[in-house]
């Protein structure tokens, strides 16, 4: 009997400690999904990963709401961690890269539906042109309450390709500026072109009065809870299958994509 009793608290205790690393395993590398998106287009091609087509997007959108996802504002995000608060299971948000003019045209509508707010980077010099969304839209999406806008500098090169320090301050200074000047509301997020920043360029913008910036994946030398170093998913086609955009929004995909990737 007494022996039995032994067994019985041993086997608890096994249990209990497994349940204990679990959750500890759990809290230290859950990151919240922050969803990149690019363009949504009928004519999206899988190879590219800057694609999503629309009927994709709109599953990916009734996906999250239908499971009750708390999809919040980048923004709010950004506050959440910086503060230290505890942040809601199955938190997300969505942000949507480059200012397509097919974010108005499509993604806007099915965004407005299911009625989850987004966070769209767009490149100032790019405004107007015909793949892009011209102000009229922005202003349009922004009015709605569900849009929030911010720099994606003033054009498309990457920063860590731009060696003068005071081209740098153009791009990332300017950008807020005219922004700013042209929402009538503050810019308080940024987006680094191609996800790529080093730790200059990530001085700068703080410089600037950025509250926050959104990376791709800068890697496990930057603490989940960088709020100049967001790290996001990029949503491409493989997440056409709903049990991989839910792998990917778990929470747990940054952890497995970091290790996988320093193989």
């Amino acid at each position: 009997m007494l022996k039995r009793k032994r067994l019985i608290t041993l086997f608890l205790g096994i249990i209990f400690l497994i349940g204990f690393l679990l959750t500890n395993f759990i809290q230290q590398n859950y990151v919240v999904p922050i969803a990149m998106y690019h363009s949504v287009n009928p004519n999206a091609i899988s190879e590219n990963r800057l694609e999503v087509s629309v009927k994709a997007f709109e599953r990916q959108m009734c996906f999250l709401k239908r499971y009750h996802y708390n999809v919040i504002p980048l923004e709010e995000l950004a506050t959440l961690i910086k503060d230290n608060k505890k942040i809601p299971p199955r938190t997300l948000s969505i942000t949507l890269d480059d200012g397509y003019k097919d974010n108005y045209i499509f993604a806007f509508p099915i965004l407005k539906k299911y009625n989850l707010p987004a966070t769209i980077f767009f490149i100032i010099n790019e405004v107007g042109r015909s793949d892009r969304l011209s102000w009229d839209e922005i202003k349009s999406m922004q009015d709605s309450g569900i849009i929030t806008f911010g720099s994606h500098t003033l054009g498309s090169e990457p920063l860590v390709n731009i060696n003068s320090e005071e081209e740098l301050k153009k791009q990332i200074f300017e950008s807020k500026r005219i922004l700013e000047e042209k929402l009538e509301r503050k810019v308080d997020i940024f987006s680094y072109p191609s996800g790529a920043f080093n730790a200059k360029i990530r001085q700068l913008v703080i410089d600037a009065g950025y509250k926050s910036a959104v990376a791709t994946n800068p890697g496990r030398k930057y603490p989940d809870d960088d709020i100049f170093a967001l790290k996001r998913l990029r949503i491409s086609s493989p997440c056409n299958n709903l049990f991989v955009f839910w792998i990917e929004t778990s929470g747990f995909y940054t952890f497995i994509k970091e290790h996988r990737d320093d193989e």
